[in-house]
């Protein structure tokens, strides 16, 4: 009895290019590069590795169930051009700098460092998980106009996103500008463009991946809700609104900017 009810949640588990496999794919990733990181004690090659394993997951899924409609294939070239690009902007950005400031002290606690490494296998499936089950769904209607407004979202999305990354990357660059705060272009009408244009872009993936989703599917639409949670309320927004305030927050100039800028979305005050 035993052994069967093992080969039958082994059969479960490793089932091809089943959701639980993908996820079983994504935490071992995660936990094998923690173990990595932990001996080297280094945060550098992190989020590479998040934005590495959407690629790899959006393949994967897309090589077992894709049969040539252009739902599923958007939707995972959507997914592999913002997790290429993202992953070595940040990968870039961080060799530049020398290191992460997230992990000034959890690259000595491998605990810790663990907890980080789960988290991030956790944010990286459940932010996949609507375009998963979209690209896997055995229904695929013709294309209509919630596929082309979603993907229009994710397109508006990945552009503000690249934009403030932009923005802010010049702005560092110039000597001038040492020790100060962005306040113009995009992040003149938010203070953070490019986590909003992040949260837009899952949005519209959510919406166009809807197109092929029955009854309770559509509760994937929680998923797009917790990466806003996380980002808005958690580990984002929160985390460099503290930063900031500690670094500028006794000038005129910022406290005036933070009094007239929008936190998240562009001109809502």
């Amino acid at each position: 009895m035993a052994s069967s009810t093992l080969e039958a949640a082994w059969g479960w588990l490793a089932a091809p290019g089943s959701l639980q496999q993908l996820a079983a794919v994504d935490l071992g990733i995660q936990w094998a590069l923690w173990a990595v990181a932990a001996v080297l004690r280094t945060e550098k090659f992190y989020d590479l590795a998040g934005s590495s394993t959407f690629i790899l997951l959006a393949y994967l899924n897309y090589r077992h169930h894709g049969r040539g409609h252009p739902r599923q294939a958007i939707q995972t070239g959507c997914v592999c051009l913002w997790a290429l690009r993202l992953g070595l902007f940040l990968f870039t950005r961080v060799l530049r700098s020398g290191g992460d400031r997230r992990f000034r002290t959890a690259v000595e606690e491998p605990f810790r460092l663990f907890v980080f490494w789960t988290m991030q296998g956790l944010w990286v499936f459940f932010t996949l998980l609507p375009s998963l089950m979209g690209v896997n769904a055995t229904r695929q209607p013709p294309l209509g106009m919630r596929d082309y407004a979603g993907w229009s979202l994710w397109a508006v999305g990945f552009l503000v996103e690249v934009v403030a990354d932009y923005q802010k990357t010049v702005f560092r660059r110039d000597a001038a500008n040492e020790g100060k705060f962005i306040s113009s272009g995009l992040w003149s009408v938010s203070r953070h463009p490019n986590y909003f244009g992040e949260i837009l872009l899952w949005f519209g993936l959510y919406l166009s991946a809807s197109a092929s989703f029955r009854g309770w599917q559509h509760l994937a639409v929680i998923c797009p809700v917790l990466d806003y949670l996380l980002i808005a309320k958690v580990s984002g927004v929160p985390f460099l609104e503290r930063y900031a305030a500690k670094k500028w927050g006794a000038l005129p100039q910022y406290r005036e900017y933070v009094a007239s800028t929008p936190l998240l979305v562009p001109f809502m005050g």
